[in-house]
């Protein structure tokens, strides 16, 4: 790695913290939203999201990419930058809250009543062994 690269790798894992942030707040927001029962969800934290998720899908693939590279450099060279560190791991913790708030919200979705039917999961999703079934009567 050059001198360089991890003081752009520091900036650019800085600004994708600030977009997973940002992201974050919307979906807390979301779920206030969904907890408060005495009035429906506006579908703003939903249009957000939506404009927000080019951004965050490039944003992880390049996150991927530094972690890879990070991960392969040398241990010297590692040891000389530990905010890079520190930075993928910040990332790393808030899209997996993220991804627990958004579970969170889905479910109150449904609790309500929220979700069209057609974007129910079907069933036998909740059977596991429900292929097995049906070969096993079919063969008998």
């Amino acid at each position: 790695m050059s001198p360089a690269i991890p003081a752009d790798l520091a900036v650019i894992l800085r600004s994708s913290l600030e977009l997973y942030r940002e992201l974050l707040t919307v979906v807390e927001q979301e779920g206030q939203e969904l907890r408060d029962a005495s009035q429906p969800p506006t579908g703003g934290a939903a249009e957000a999201r939506k404009t927000l998720l080019p951004r965050v899908n490039e944003s992880l693939d390049n996150l991927r990419k530094h972690r890879l590279r990070w991960t392969q450099a040398s241990t010297a060279e590692r040891a000389q930058h530990p905010e890079i560190a520190g930075l993928l791991r910040q990332s790393q913790d808030l899209i997996m809250k993220i991804i627990v708030q958004d579970r969170e919200n889905e479910q109150a979705l449904l609790r309500r009543g929220l979700v069209p039917p057609q974007h129910l999961p079907s069933a036998n999703r909740q059977r596991p062994h429900f292929v097995a079934d049906l070969y096993r009567r079919q063969g008998a």
